[in-house]
């Protein structure tokens, strides 16, 4: 499912227009990106939690020379389902 058909399916199930579930689902992931860009953690009970994690520095290696190669340490996005979502997809 992609970004359209997702707001199709919020207009039909809140009876909304696309153009409202469009702003309303673009409003909802600007912020969860904005906080968990802060360092701050998203939480929606059942769904899941987006979180910013840091991930140490560490030696790689090139898959066409073999050479190590040193991978710099960095902060990434993350997102943990939560209990209802788990249960659901198993």
């Amino acid at each position: 499912m992609n970004k359209e058909e997702l707001v199709k399916e919020i207009a039909k199930k809140t009876k909304l227009s696309q153009k409202v579930s469009s702003d309303v689902l673009s409003a909802t992931l600007e912020i969860i990106q904005k906080t968990v860009a802060k360092g701050k953690k998203v939480t929606l009970v059942g769904f899941g939690t987006w979180e910013a994690r840091k991930r140490a520095a560490r030696i790689g290696r090139n898959p066409q020379t073999g050479k190590e190669l040193k991978i710099a340490a960095k902060t990434v996005p993350a997102f943990s389902a939560g209990k209802n979502f788990k249960e659901l997809v198993k």
